[in-house]
């Protein structure tokens, strides 16, 4: 029997997927609910802007409606990128054991699993305001564009950022009832936070990548990887920077940014590029360094609220 580390080579809760049915693994697999990490990633954002727009206390419940969002939304994504990108999958080591790609989990049951998670993402999706409503629905558009990425730039990451971040306009648009300029520059700093840890992530699949013709940051940058990835990171503390001056125009506000500026800081000075293992353990930290950020954005939100 395949192992769920043997199919997903870096899954984190391996121990709790032999405790599923045997029929069940490959579509918890599918949906990488294995992987933490990347619902954590896409959470982080939408915890963001309910927090600074100074909801965090109030709209708890919001918070954990848009946790559930991530979890269904994020496994929504991987079960239609790993449909689309079945054949691709096959050819790259990292992913050709991935249930679609082995033919573990049938096409038609594919798209089943993706219609079941984009149901729980619809009840979500209900609670909230009419103006976060919609802007949640405009993110079907670049959701469904983001697999083909891979195959017409090399900046497939920056896609994924506009992706992942979607969150911190609903989050935002939902405690403030529109969209306005600090939310907008939460939303820029996290598109290019994505840029920088995509790019790490991109790292361990440089080889194969080239030989199948797959494009990515991490290709793009080529020896210059750590110093790009070092101005994402740079780009993303100073959009940050200005979203908190924006609802807070304080110093000691902006002094809530230094632990993640910190963080980010390590992840550039520790990273050794041609290590997938060293690569792979500085993107799962992201989880920490969003939770700094959502730290900063309570403490900001909070106080400006009082």
């Amino acid at each position: 029997m395949t192992t769920p580390h043997a199919t997903v080579p870096d899954s984190e809760l391996s121990g709790a997927l032999r405790l599923l049915p045997a029929p069940a693994r490959p579509f918890a697999s599918l949906a990488r609910l294995d992987r933490p990490i990347g619902w954590w990633l896409l959470f982080w954002p939408g915890a963001w802007g309910v927090a600074l727009a100074g909801g965090a206390i109030a709209r708890w419940d919001l918070i954990l409606w848009l946790l559930l969002g991530a979890i269904a939304m994020r496994g929504a994504g991987c079960v239609y990128n790993d449909i689309v990108d079945r054949d691709l999958d096959k050819q790259v080591a990292r992913t050709r054991n991935r249930p679609l790609a082995s033919g573990a989990v049938s096409l038609r049951a594919a798209w089943g699993w993706l219609v079941a998670l984009c149901l729980i993402g619809l009840v979500v999706l209900l609670q909230l305001h009419v103006p976060a409503a919609i802007i949640a629905l405009f993110s079907l558009a670049p959701v469904a564009a983001y697999p083909f990425m891979k195959r017409i730039t090399w900046w497939p990451q920056a896609w994924l950022g506009i992706v992942f971040s979607w969150a911190a306009l609903v989050g935002w648009a939902d405690v403030m009832g529109a969209l306005t300029a600090p939310g907008l520059l939460l939303y820029a700093g996290s598109i290019a936070w994505v840029v920088g840890y995509d790019t790490i992530y991109s790292l361990q699949d440089r080889e194969d990548d080239a030989m199948v013709g797959i494009r990515s940051s991490a290709r793009a940058m080529g020896a210059h990887v750590r110093g790009g990835i070092a101005g994402f990171y740079a780009l993303a503390l100073a959009l940050w920077a200005g979203a908190i001056w924006l609802v807070r125009p304080d110093l000691l506000a902006l002094a809530a940014l230094l632990p993640v500026a910190g963080h980010l800081a390590w992840q550039v000075l520790t990273l050794v590029p041609d290590d997938g293992d060293n690569a792979l353990a500085r993107f799962r930290s992201n989880r920490g360094a969003g939770l700094l950020m959502a730290a900063a954005c309570v403490v900001v939100g909070t106080a400006t609220s009082l």
